[in-house]
């Protein structure tokens, strides 16, 4: 197994800092958006940009966290193995607000496609935007396109993308694993 690391240290707190400034950039106060994270690895890149926001700019931008798992394509299939569900948390109200849904990695584009039926619950969204740590391109099965991104990385099916996130696996990495043959 090769391990390439694709973006660690200094370097993912840079990237952090300029996604957090593109939403600043585009949102202004932040008066009519909310961030939306995806469970369970969205929640950790959501809450580092709530973060960042905050330190920059001293405004505190609604956080929720969104569980997809009843609303996966592949929930029923025959095979799969049953998928543990997380918890929801959204406390404020999304209808009319520009929601910023948050996920580390962006491979076929079935997870967002999910989360996007899922939020559908919470109301009718003025607008939706895509936020992406890492964007896997040339793999899609859905055609979706993220708004923001941190990295873009050209990978074929059987390579790996794995996010490390200091608050769970003690340090910030994205790292590239291909097997070995």
């Amino acid at each position: 197994m090769k391990q390439s690391i694709l973006l660690d240290g200094p370097k993912f707190q840079i990237t952090l800092k300029r996604l957090s400034q593109q939403l600043i950039e585009n949102h202004g106060d932040f008066s009519n958006a909310v961030i939306i994270g995806i469970q369970p690895r969205g929640t950790y890149l959501a809450k580092r940009l709530v973060q960042e926001i905050k330190e920059m700019t001293g405004v505190e931008v609604p956080l929720g966290i969104l569980d997809i798992t009843f609303y996966r394509d592949d929930f029923r299939m025959k095979g799969a193995s049953p998928l543990a569900a997380n918890s929801t948390v959204i406390d404020f109200i999304i209808e009319g607000k520009d929601v910023i849904l948050v996920d580390d990695v962006l491979w076929t584009g079935r997870t967002i496609r999910s989360a996007m039926d899922a939020i559908q619950a919470f109301g009718r969204a003025n607008r939706i935007e895509l936020m992406i740590l890492v964007d896997r391109r040339f793999s899609r099965q859905i055609p979706i396109q993220p708004d923001y991104i941190g990295i873009q990385v050209d990978s074929i099916d059987s390579q790996k993308v794995i996010v490390s996130w200091k608050e769970v696996d003690d340090n910030d990495s994205i790292v590239l694993i291909t097997e070995k043959k």
